[in-house]
């Protein structure tokens, strides 16, 4: 059936917001400017609030960059408290020294204010102009298939994304908003073409309408196919990532790969752990080091705020800039910080420590290692320095000094990654607690050939 033109906005958001899975419980923030885009999406999902049942806030972003920008926030608060939908107004400082400029320091901060709404759905007013528009920035730009996707409808996280209307033309929120009455304010830097995009905007898109007329859906039909091929390369990556054993790969596996799916597995290994990509001649030169490098050398390459690090028969990711730990006294807490990372202290009978004597001891500390301590694993061996026993468990050099230690009266109990101390290992049957080192970022061990 043909839905009525005047229902179509309206219908095409409720579709958005129903694949998202958005229904009673759910709350749902609209980022709020003041402008036409970020009013159309106000109006429409305070429509559809009854209908699918979610919680509507709002939000308000002062940037301090315009002289108008606090009458911006009043229209914004009189437009909300009319509509009885709560509204959050973050003031925030833009940096005007910003190395990727004013447009980019301004969108940092903005999505840093929106990332303290207590939601579960950030709603942008962003449309299929907008599309066109960020597909040109990226490419020109140099982005890859993923950047090349451009902005996506749903974007689950915490909070998710929303993008309700980004398969309608900005003329379509244009005729809506003037049949459904409303008003709006005029941002005057869009018109400022020594910003990027407004210059995209202004002086490139309307060159391609006047070679192509479809040039704005045929982008936005483009950065569709892009995020389809995005959707498989993370398929592949984790196909790749089972065969290796991630997320400590194991190297010969690893190596097996083509460049290409190399690359593409650790560039989706970053993508969990929410890092920022590196650009392709530092991932590049990366594998070409790590393939290049015999494997009884331990090797680590930055990649931005973390590093590709390989050691015998294994690569891995870890923090490139760790948090430095701090020596802490264990009082019986069943868990325990150590710098990024997490000490749990599982309780067991027979295995671990002895439980007994952790609670009798005067005092027990989480802290580094010391020069020249040693330990004995086996009734059977002698004490052994910390290196030799870390060579036998393929932790390389930089990760010795970030190992959580449990001293016991002076005396260490456990190693992260090596194990308990015979003399301090728990009997058969007794009550025993086994330490559960949880590393952020960092494998335990890479294990020995």
């Amino acid at each position: 059936m043909r839905i009525p033109s005047a229902e179509l906005l309206p219908e095409s958001a409720a579709a958005v917001l129903v694949a998202a899975g958005i229904g009673a419980g759910s709350r749902v923030c609209c980022a709020l400017s003041g402008g036409a885009d970020s009013v159309v999406l106000f109006e429409v999902l305070r429509r559809l609030q009854p209908r699918l049942g979610f919680d509507l806030v709002a939000a308000h972003v002062d940037h301090g960059l315009s002289p108008s920008s606090a009458a911006w926030a009043r229209t914004c608060a009189e437009r909300c408290a009319a509509a009885g939908i709560p509204l959050q107004i973050f003031r925030v400082e833009v940096d005007r020294t910003h190395a990727d400029g004013l447009e980019a320091a301004a969108r940092a901060v903005r999505h840093a204010a929106l990332a303290r709404v207590a939601c579960d759905w950030l709603a942008f007013g962003h449309h299929q102009d907008d599309q066109a528009e960020t597909l040109l920035f990226r490419l020109l730009r140099g982005s890859g298939v993923r950047g090349a996707a451009a902005m996506r409808a749903v974007e689950a996280g915490r909070p998710g994304r929303l993008r309700p209307l980004l398969g309608l033309r900005r003329t379509q929120l244009l005729d809506w908003a003037g049949a459904h009455g409303l008003a709006w304010v005029e941002d005057e830097s869009n018109a400022e073409l020594r910003f990027t995009r407004n210059a995209i905007r202004h002086r490139l898109l309307p060159v391609a309408k006047d070679l192509f007329p479809a040039a704005v859906p045929n982008l936005a039909r483009a950065a569709a196919h892009f995020a389809e091929a995005d959707e498989l390369l993370g398929e592949l990556a984790a196909i790749d990532a089972a065969a290796c054993g991630a997320p400590l790969l194991r190297r010969a596996d690893f190596l097996a790969l083509s460049p290409a799916r190399q690359a593409n597995l650790l560039r989706r290994m970053l993508i969990g752990l929410d890092a920022p990509l590196p650009g392709s001649v530092v991932l590049g030169e990366a594998l070409r080091q790590l393939r290049g490098c015999d494997s009884a050398h331990p090797l680590r390459l930055p990649l931005g705020p973390w590093a590709c690090c390989a050691y015998r028969d294994r690569v891995w990711l870890e923090l490139a800039e760790p948090p430095a730990p701090q020596e802490r006294r264990w009082q019986g807490e069943a868990v325990l910080r150590w710098g990024a990372d997490e000490l749990r202290f599982v309780e067991s009978a027979g295995e671990g420590l002895d439980r007994v004597r952790l609670e009798l001891a005067g005092e027990v500390l989480l802290a580094p290692r010391r020069e020249g301590m040693r330990l004995r694993l086996h009734l059977s061996r002698p004490r052994r320095e910390l290196r030799k026993l870390c060579q036998e468990a393929g932790i390389p050099a930089w990760l010795r000094d970030r190992l959580p230690v449990l001293w016991v009266g002076g005396e260490p109990a456990w190693v992260g990654g090596i194990g308990v101390a015979v003399e301090f290992a728990c009997a058969p049957g007794a009550p025993g607690l086994v330490p559960d080192w949880r590393p952020g970022g960092v494998p335990e061990a890479a294990p020995s050939d």
